[in-house]
């Protein structure tokens, strides 16, 4: 498949992108269903998921590279076995103790 691509500069060039026999058959079924007009439209959506999925990982790893300058800076927490089931163990005893205090309340209530 030949089609032109724009380089940063807005230079047009000639690029050829080959399917291999799998995906002229895939392309081909989905032109004969009506799913694509053409094999350029294929390789216009292939292009467009691909784009999307390196915006998220870029995305991605500029969360990552924030969570280090934190953790570098000291600030942030330090996730490990121990830290979590801490976690765990205050989720509980927080959760456990708003509990009683609404069922106190509502006893207080049923009076």
């Amino acid at each position: 498949m030949d089609f032109v691509a724009r380089t940063k500069a807005g230079i047009l060039i000639p690029m050829e992108m080959p399917f291999t026999a799998d995906q002229r058959a895939f392309v081909h079924d989905a032109i004969f269903e009506g799913r694509l007009r053409d094999e350029s439209e294929a390789l216009r959506e292939a292009m467009a998921l691909w784009e999307a999925r390196e915006r998220t990982r870029a995305e991605l790893m500029l969360h990552v590279t924030k969570a280090k300058k934190s953790l570098a800076e000291g600030r942030g927490r330090l996730i490990t076995d121990l830290s979590m089931r801490a976690l765990a163990d205050d989720v509980h005893r927080l959760g456990m103790a708003r509990l009683e205090a609404e069922q106190h309340c509502s006893s207080l209530r049923s009076f």
